[in-house]
């Protein structure tokens, strides 16, 4: 008879400076580094357990950005699947750190993989790691102030066309350039 799988959450946790560095936890029980994660709690969303298990293993508070993934591999007890979320540290260390966690590092991210113990973590990281740097260079970027706002293509001279049948096209073109404008304007009041 096969077992339910066992479902945990966790985060891809990084701190921001002038190199971003990942969290990464060493476990009591056999002194393995691992990344920050943790059984889901009855009636709890992935989403919130990955919050509360990083909180718990790392002792930061955390802003909860996009989903990298899911990890699913066998233990002693069973298929895991553990859907892990790109995660960015507030401050310090604001909390002490659960029993079974002896210490955290932050780590550049080749550093990072290189330490992880299980294989397939050192694997998932490896490849979403690049994915949450970037996202969150994107957020970054997106947080800056404009230092000018921008202008639709009112300014943009468009040549009249040569047949009369080529005015719908370049009317088209030149709705969906203002279309992008405004697109690319409105993510980034949003992401603000």
């Amino acid at each position: 008879m096969a077992r339910t799988p066992v479902l945990a959450a966790g985060g891809i946790v990084l701190r921001q400076g002038d190199t971003p560095l990942f969290a990464v936890v060493r476990l009591r029980k056999r002194n393995e580094w691992v990344l920050p994660k943790g059984k889901l709690d009855d009636g709890e969303t992935p989403r919130a357990a990955a919050e509360r298990e990083v909180l718990e293993e790392t002792g930061h508070d955390v802003s909860v950005h996009e989903f990298l993934g899911t990890l699913v591999y066998e233990s002693s007890r069973g298929s895991k699947v553990v859907h892990y979320w790109r995660m960015e540290a507030n401050g310090g260390q604001v909390h002490a750190l659960m029993r079974d966690v002896k210490s955290v590092d932050w780590l550049p991210l080749d550093q990072a993989v290189d330490r992880l113990s299980r294989g397939y973590e050192r694997a998932f990281l490896a490849n979403v790691g690049p994915l949450a740097l970037e996202g969150a260079t994107v957020a970054r970027i997106a947080r800056r102030p404009m230092t000018r706002q921008l202008e639709p293509f009112s300014d943009v001279a468009v040549p009249a066309p040569a047949h009369e049948s080529e005015n719908h096209d370049l009317f088209r073109t030149a709705q969906g350039r203002r279309g992008l404008v405004q697109k690319v304007r409105d993510w980034l009041r949003r992401a603000a």
